[in-house]
């Protein structure tokens, strides 16, 4: 790849860069962010200069994601149950009741296949020391497998001799793949499914990837309005030629909103009824509601106990080492290093709420303090840890490196699939640690390269 880089020279890789964001434009590959009280579109922002990861490394990453997803949906299902890991006293009866993602009115609920987090992006971080680390799991409506279509698409379009002469694990194939996991959790089987995706509508910021994705994989994109619950507690579409029964929705709609009668009664996103429909075995929902309950930074300081717990096994990819603001020994250490360390809330994303305490003013640090006083549970606390880099053109038309993390995609239903590679994010400006795009972060193609034995 270097070889070939550098033949081509700066100026002809400005000129591709030009090209791949004209066709960001003309396609409409867009996100929205939120400012202000206004909702802006911009252009996906895409850097061409792709990242690559050892097929022989990138196998064992795969088999530390599968671990992770079965122990997450074997947690979650214990939790809704028999809490058998609450009453052996691994994981603490005190975070549970003061869970903002757990529902009971999912309780005594067992989804098929056991199945609650079907869809999963968990962030993987490289340090400085080549330790690959697992930064969170993203379970309730996890976001950007459509710009890691469409990345490898554009990068198509400006390498075409690289993937005509070298070999490239493919990604192309994840809309089948999440196709046939929906039509699995179908509650009617020998018949076609009827499979929908739930939208919040064109202003959720995830928007194109929801239309995408449905176009996609062939489905109706539906809001809360095009659906109805109807007698036998069955969930209809309605159409042209009437009510149609649906089988699956895969919703990118927080819980939360899904359901007035079982959750927020002011919701105008979600369909009255439709978790009695759910709990009455007539609807398949992914991910199931309730998964939040696992999407807790705190929760994720207890996966290797949870791995250990459930599997017999240690964890395959290890946990950034973590501070439990909750435990009093814990807090006192982060209080008293509030200026060397990352502080985070239990359920913010996207890099929102967070301490970056090196880079911190001291009345910032002392407004965090407080803070974990009054809510210690819902504080985690990290080392500042510096990602790995990777070349990137930057903004003056040479290269730099940036840093990045990645996000794979993992599937889990009767079996188990990981997107090869995934959402590899990129911190732009210089210096920077942020990678979302919301905060002037990008995205690059990721390549895996066959292992040695597959080539």
């Amino acid at each position: 790849m270097w070889e070939f880089i550098s033949s081509l020279g700066i100026e002809e890789l400005r000129r591709r860069q030009d090209v791949a964001e004209l066709a960001i434009r003309n396609l409409g590959i867009s996100f929205t962010i939120y400012s202000e009280g206004e909702n802006i579109d911009r252009a996906w922002p895409f850097d061409i200069l792709p990242r690559f990861q050892d097929g022989a490394e990138w196998a064992r990453l795969e088999e530390g994601l599968k671990q992770r997803i079965h122990a997450l949906n074997m947690f979650i299902d214990d939790l809704y149950n028999d809490r058998k890991i609450v009453k052996d006293g691994v994981f603490p009866a005190e975070i549970l009741a003061n869970s903002v993602g757990y529902r009971a009115a999912c309780q005594g609920m067992r989804p098929k296949f056991g199945a609650w987090a079907h869809i999963c992006g968990s962030d993987l971080l490289r340090d400085k020391d080549g330790t690959a680390y697992v930064l969170e799991d993203n379970l309730r409506v996890p976001s950007g497998v459509s710009y890691m279509l469409e990345n490898r698409l554009l990068t198509k379009r400006v390498f075409p001799e690289l993937f005509r002469d070298h070999a490239i694990l493919p990604v192309d194939d994840y809309p089948n793949q999440l196709y046939d996991l929906l039509a699995s959790m179908s509650p009617r089987q020998g018949e076609k499914p009827t499979v929908v995706v739930l939208t919040p509508g064109i202003f959720n910021s995830a928007y194109f990837e929801h239309a995408y994705l449905a176009q996609q994989m062939g489905v109706e994109l539906v809001e809360s309005r095009d659906l109805v619950v109807g007698d036998g507690d069955r969930v209809f579409m309605k159409t042209t030629r009437g009510l149609k029964q649906v089988d699956v929705i895969y919703r990118r709609v927080d819980d939360a909103f899904m359901d007035p009668e079982a959750f927020r009664p002011d919701s105008v996103l979600g369909i009255p009824g439709i978790i009695r429909a759910w709990r009455a075995g007539h609807v398949g929902i992914v991910n199931a509601p309730g998964t939040g309950v696992a999407d807790d930074k705190v929760v994720y300081s207890y996966m290797p106990e949870i791995i250990r717990y459930y599997l017999d096994e240690d964890a395959k990819i290890p946990n950034v080492p973590t501070y439990r603001c909750h435990v009093e020994s814990e807090r006192k250490h982060v209080l008293a290093n509030l200026d060397k360390l990352v502080v985070k809330p239990a359920n913010e994303s996207g890099g929102y709420g967070m301490l970056m305490g090196p880079y911190a003013s001291q009345a910032e640090r002392e407004t965090f303090a407080g803070l974990i006083q009054k809510d210690p549970r819902n504080y985690i606390a990290q080392p500042t840890l510096l990602p790995s880099t990777v070349p990137t053109l930057s903004a003056s038309g040479a290269m730099a490196p940036r840093h990045v993390d990645l996000r794979p995609f993992i599937l889990h239903g009767q079996n188990s699939y990981v997107t090869p590679g995934g959402l590899t994010r990129v911190a732009l400006r210089e210096g920077s640690l942020v990678v979302n795009s919301s905060q002037g972060g990008g995205s690059k193609d990721t390549w895996v390269t066959p292992a040695q034995e597959e080539r």
